[in-house]
């Protein structure tokens, strides 16, 4: 595709490249983030104590990771056939959707970072935190988050490309005053990027730097453990940043200054429309990593995970054993009896004690 324009030696990247680059990610993200948002949703929701650290912030983390992965079937279909027989209107719900799930993400990995590591700092008001606190903040993320992205879509538009078939990255984009688009990269870079970004790694160089201090002189009431899990939750969320948000934001200002051409060099041009659909499928990504996070930096989420694993395996067993024995001697039913127990006693002795632990356990473990 060549431009027409002021850059008429200016060749852009091929549009078979991103439409392929689209359809293979988003076919490639599309069962796995279902399946594990949707078990992560299930697991927190139902069986994680909700006065457990950080558990409304990966609940709505889910539900953003959700939002997105439910259009994805859409944006399949539309980069696999090349046209967009929906309507505007849900073009626009899922652009919308798209950025955002990201900056909902961004947020809420923010503030799992920071809850570990306050919490860390001042393990007695810990305990004094009501799960009200988490859910006006959350609340407060949506609502901000919501209204920030709404200029997104707007600026995009099929009827700007003179083509109602198409949708997402084909579509036209509205010309605004110079002044209205640094306004908006200048808001979405600072508030939308570098303020999280430095908020998440100073809780992760305070957490790293409490460890070390902890190493040293030994704080029961701040033990080296829980301070390891603490900054594991925070190198977690810093990881999911960095691999799936810092890509776009790190090109996005030059992307759009390409878009306005205030750039005119043609090999940052190339560069700059190039890499814009391979940041974009990075922060799709999120949809996968963020459920791993949960399982591999929280314990609890395991221990439900995994008690709820046993507890199916062993209710198959015992019907198996409770319609084998229906029609059997009495002999055979006190076999019966005695297998089951055995079986409970196998799924359930590893970990014993884990309800009355949840009630005892410390404000800073995960």
């Amino acid at each position: 595709m060549h431009d027409n324009g002021s850059l008429p030696n200016c060749m852009d990247p091929p549009t078979d490249f991103h439409t392929s680059l689209y359809a293979a990610t988003y076919t490639i993200i599309f069962v796995p983030g279902l399946l594990a948002n949707g078990l992560a949703l299930w697991v927190l929701c139902r069986f994680v104590s909700k006065k457990s650290k950080a558990v409304i912030f990966m609940i709505n983390l889910a539900a953003a990771d959700l939002a997105h992965v439910f259009s994805l079937p859409l944006r399949m279909y539309y980069y696999l056939n090349h046209r967009w027989p929906f309507g505007s209107f849900l073009c626009q719900v899922c652009f919308y959707l798209k950025y955002l799930n990201m900056y909902a993400s961004i947020f809420f990995l923010t503030c799992i970072s920071i809850q570990r590591y306050l919490f860390l700092l001042h393990p007695f008001k810990a305990k004094n935190w009501k799960r009200r606190y988490d859910i006006a903040i959350s609340a407060a993320v949506w609502t901000g988050v919501g209204a920030a992205c709404l200029p997104l879509p707007i600026l995009r538009s099929s009827d700007l490309s003179n083509d109602t078939s198409t949708c997402f990255a084909d579509l036209g984009m509205k010309q605004v005053a110079m002044g209205a688009s640094i306004t908006l990269v200048v808001v979405a870079e600072f508030a939308g990027f570098v303020v999280p970004l430095t908020l998440i790694l100073y809780c992760t160089w305070k957490m790293r730097q409490s460890l070390q201090e902890n190493e040293t002189i030994h704080t029961p009431l701040q033990p080296t453990s829980e301070k390891r899990k603490a900054l594991r939750m925070i190198l977690a969320c810093a990881a999911v940043f960095f691999v799936c948000f810092t890509p776009y934001h790190v090109n996005f200002p030059i992307f759009m200054m390409v878009k306005r051409e205030a750039i005119l060099d043609c090999a940052v041009r190339h560069r700059a429309l190039y890499f814009h659909p391979i940041s974009l499928c990075l922060a799709s990504l999120n949809c996968c990593l963020d459920p791993i996070l949960y399982y591999f930096t929280t314990s609890e989420f395991q221990e439900r995970l995994l008690c709820c694993n046993n507890a199916s395996i062993l209710n198959r067993i015992t019907n198996h054993y409770s319609n084998s024995t229906t029609s059997s001697t009495g002999e055979k039913n006190e076999e019966g009896e005695k297998n089951k127990s055995i079986l409970m006693a196998y799924f359930w002795t590893p970990r014993p004690q884990r309800f009355e632990r949840d009630s005892m356990e410390s404000p800073l473990s995960s």
